[in-house]
Parts: C-alpha cells; sequence; structure tokens
C-alpha cells in the first residue's frame, strides 16, 4: 500500500511482508537530473556502506546492495531515486526504523 502525497516531491513508500522476509520500496522525486542525481546518490551510498558494512556493485544507473540479513538495490532516473530492499527475518523486525532512516537519507541527499 503506498503511503505519501502527490506532486513534484512526492514520496512513496511500501513495505511488504510475508513469513520469511521483508521488501521496503522508497521513492523519491527528484529535479535534479540524472546525473546529478547520481553523484548524490554515489555519495550516500559510499556513506552508507561504510556506516552499515554494505557490499554496493554499480550497474549502469543502479547498484546493487547487499550485507548479512539484507539485499537490495537503488535506481536513479531523470526524475526519482528508488531504494528497494529486502530485509531477512531478524532485520525484518526493524523495517520501520530501516524505512525511516532510508527516508532521511534521501530526504537529506536531494536537498
Amino acid at each position: 500500500m503506498p503511503v505519501g502525497r502527490g506532486g513534484h516531491n512526492a514520496h512513496y513508500v511500501y513495505i511488504f511482508r510475508n513469513a520469511r522476509m521483508t521488501q521496503i520500496s522508497v521513492e523519491r522525486k527528484h529535479s535534479l537530473g540524472r546525473d546529478a542525481a547520481r553523484a548524490k546518490a554515489e555519495a550516500l551510498v559510499d556513506k552508507l556502506s561504510r556506516e552499515y558494512d554494505l557490499k554496493a556493485t554499480w550497474n549502469g544507473d543502479r547498484v546493487d546492495v547487499a550485507r548479512s540479513g539484507a539485499n537490495g538495490s537503488v535506481h536513479i532516473g531523470d526524475d526519482s531515486i528508488r531504494v528497494e530492499l529486502k530485509l531477512g527475518m531478524m532485520l525484518s523486525m526493524m523495517s520501520g526504523t530501516i524505512k525511516g532512516e532510508i527516508e532521511r537519507a534521501l530526504d537529506k541527499a536531494l536537498a
């Protein structure tokens, strides 16, 4: 179920849960253009990789991220950035906190 508001700075958040994992999807609209958005995403991914021991692998305008108990990707578009993350059973208990951190980090990076 999407949560958010429409418009230029639309916020879209999805959380899906099943018995094995939780999936988080957060999308933020931007007006930076793809190159500027990618530069901001690169800085954000570098910071989060250091803080949370993530392994990041870039493939064009997508970066795949992984660590024990979580994996996902960040997609950079012309007018949006979308983060999709799957959490294992242990981290799924913290999905609300993790989703909030993703939202805050994206909002700060795109400000």
